[in-house]
């Protein structure tokens, strides 16, 4: 709880995730969904170092919807969250080996507004079988916010937590049976149930993944009796520096081509004559009086727009402000030009700090 609150005080995008909260295994036949897993990662980075005590915490839900313009989505994520039931090993009244079953979260309430946007909130409250193993988590992994909402697979977002979990240990390796793995990766039994197919559609994807967004990478090594796989090992290694900048680039980029890009697939185009005559004046640079407000990210070729968020969003992510201000204008920022949309934005940033505080 240190490490979380020291993490959330600093700013940015990394926050600590307790170790036992990680670890907690899937009932069988239960998992929680990407979406799901990813609302509940981003309700421990909002709680840091105050999620072990018994008091609501909050969220709005432009940061939660992450350019989704609707709130629905958000009341599914929040009832699979109480619906879902994890497991961990404990001892009965009389001492004996025993199997503790319990929800993470106790209570919920979500905001209601008809014009939905901004203003609303979401307000939770953690078990206290949730609280009890967050507090006494003696370990903790250091999770990088972009890398897990960028994640398109919630096997890989699994396997990257545990993997960032165990990375700085002296053994930085997960071993365990078929019946371990699907425990700790939510596989339900009914599926994937030969391993050539849960290899192809889960280890060899969340490897993908893994490799392209997270600060380590990670191999498996299989045990066999026979034909048949008993048991695998995973092991984690840190990325050296030029591979840490290209994934530090790459959570940077547009998801849309991330898939391609991993597989090497994007194509080339050919342009014709009549657009590479037309290219000079395309290319050429906006009178500052015409300057609109992008449509990607601000890390490309938008200094100033990049600026006025440093200066004034507080630590926020920037992206994150510029997509909740392209909600926000809607059809007005088509009409916002040059100065007049400089200051709109200026105004937004120092409105998003006012009402939310620091990161």
């Amino acid at each position: 709880m240190r490490v979380a609150a020291a993490l959330k005080a600093k700013g940015g995008d990394e926050f600590a995730k307790p170790g036992s909260i990680i670890e907690v295994k899937f009932i069988k036949g239960e998992s929680l969904s990407l979406t799901a897993s990813r609302l509940l990662a981003l309700m421990i980075l909002t709680a840091g170092g105050d999620a072990w005590e018994d008091r609501p915490h909050r969220m709005r839900k432009a940061d939660i919807r992450r350019g989704h313009k609707g709130n629905e989505r958000i009341s599914d994520m929040l009832e699979e969250l109480h619906r879902t039931l994890f497991a961990v090993d404990d001892k009965s009244w009389r001492g004996k080996k025993a199997t503790l079953r319990f929800s993470l979260i106790s209570r919920s309430r979500e905001e209601n507004e008809e014009d939905g946007g901004e203003a609303g909130w979401i307000e939770w409250e953690f078990t206290p079988d949730a609280r009890k193993l967050i507090q006494a988590s003696e370990t903790y992994a250091v999770l990088n916010r972009q890398a897990v909402l960028g994640f398109r697979s919630s096997y890989a977002l699994k396997l990257y937590e545990l993997g960032a979990l165990r990375l700085h240990r002296r053994q930085a390796t997960w071993k365990g049976d078929m019946q371990a793995l699907r425990a700790a990766l939510g596989i339900p039994p009914e599926v994937y149930t030969d391993f050539a197919q849960l290899r192809r559609k889960v280890l060899e994807k969340a490897k993908a993944e893994i490799d392209q967004l997270a600060h380590f990478r990670v191999e498996w090594r299989e045990t066999r009796q026979g034909r048949t796989v008993t048991e695998l090992e995973f092991r984690f290694e840190p990325k050296g520096p030029p591979a840490v900048i290209e994934t530090v680039n790459e959570l940077d980029r547009h998801a849309s081509g991330r898939k391609a890009r991993r597989e090497g697939t994007v194509e080339t185009v050919t342009v014709g004559q009549a657009v590479l005559a037309a290219l000079p004046k395309a290319l050429a640079p906006r009178k500052p009086e015409d300057k609109i407000f992008p449509r990607g990210s601000l890390h490309f070729g938008e200094e100033e727009l990049l600026a006025i968020g440093r200066a004034h969003g507080g630590g926020w992510d920037i992206n994150m402000m510029a997509d909740a201000y392209r909600e926000h204008m809607g059809a007005r920022l088509d009409k916002l030009r040059g100065a007049k949309m400089l200051a709109s934005w200026k105004g937004f940033c120092e409105g998003w700090v006012n009402r939310r505080g620091r990161p």
